[in-house]
């Protein structure tokens, strides 16, 4: 049976010191799960831009992944249907070894199923070559009907990917650049999509090959897709991808930091209502046991739950 949420009991907030931004707050804690990952040698910029496969262990049918900087972050979201920022450079993640900046109209979770999908089809071919795909089998494979309506959701979630570009620098522990794309006047900046045709009822994908750089070392999150499939509500499938960035078994995120990554607009109250639900959704699918709302030493509520280990 799932856990019923707890009632917080809250405390007077003593500390009268400036505390950090909340994008602030919320890469001190993503900070301390890249360091392992940024330890790790990676492959050579020449390697990436020369075309070099993207293999990515652990991937199969049932089985999805993202970049662990691009899961950590709110450049996938679950906003509402028919309304979508414009982000102008926006940054999604900073801190002391990582800089995600975004151009383009904002990614929801939706984008961010058409997306996995597109990048574990460029797994299934060879080095060079550019997947040619039907759009039935691929609603298919994304758990959505076929049909007009769907053709035309597909359709426009595959431009939005291709018109959303990044800027994103990664630094190794010692202050060294690990990667860059689009930081510096010699680098182009890294479409979700590099672009696509279609004719006759199929794509032909072009992913940029610098995606095989993103994905180094394991830095990457699986996704269990069939779970994912099955999910009703878009925070959960958001929580989802934070959850798998981590290996601690007890996870504990703050209300706020949770609220801002998820671009929720409402009061506070309301996102509380919206993150119980999909906490006691995820504790369904086993993704997640014990979830609770707590209050924090400093007084601020914050959501706790203990990973289920594969």
């Amino acid at each position: 049976m799932p856990t019923p949420m707890m009632t917080p009991h809250r405390t007077p907030n003593p500390k009268t010191t400036p505390r950090p931004t909340n994008l602030q707050r919320l890469n001190q804690v993503m900070e301390r799960l890249t360091l392992k990952a940024a330890l790790a040698p990676e492959p050579s910029a020449a390697a990436a831009s020369s075309g070099a496969a993207l293999v990515l262990p652990g991937l199969t049918e049932a089985v999805r992944a993202i970049p662990n900087y691009i899961a950590r972050s709110g450049l996938f979201a679950p906003v509402r249907r028919g309304w979508r920022a414009y982000h102008d450079d926006a940054t999604f993640l900073t801190g002391k070894n990582i800089l995600l900046k975004g151009t383009g109209k904002q990614l929801t979770e939706d984008h961010a199923d058409i997306w996995m999908h597109a990048m574990f089809l460029q797994t299934t071919v060879q080095t060079g070559q550019a997947p040619r795909i039907n759009r039935a089998d691929f609603l298919r494979a994304l758990g959505r009907p076929t049909g007009g309506s769907a053709y035309d959701w597909l359709h426009t979630g595959m431009h939005d990917l291709a018109q959303f570009c990044l800027r994103i620098e990664a630094k190794r522990p010692d202050g060294s650049i690990k990667y860059s794309c689009g930081h510096h006047p010699a680098t182009r900046v890294l479409p979700m999509i590099g672009g696509f045709d279609y004719e006759n009822g199929e794509y032909q994908l072009f992913i940029d090959p610098r995606w095989s750089q993103i994905f180094a070392n394991r830095e990457y999150t699986l996704v269990d897709w069939e779970k994912r499939l099955q999910m009703r509500h878009e925070l959960s499938k958001s929580l989802q991808r934070l959850i798998g960035t981590s290996s601690d078994q007890e996870q504990r995120y703050s209300l706020q930091i949770l609220k801002e990554r998820a671009v929720y607009a409402g009061p506070m109250h309301k996102f509380r209502a919206v993150l119980e639900r999909s906490l006691l959704e995820l504790e369904a699918l086993n993704i997640i046991a014990s979830p609770r709302i707590d209050v924090a030493s400093r007084g601020n509520e914050q959501a706790v739950w203990n990973r289920v280990e594969k």
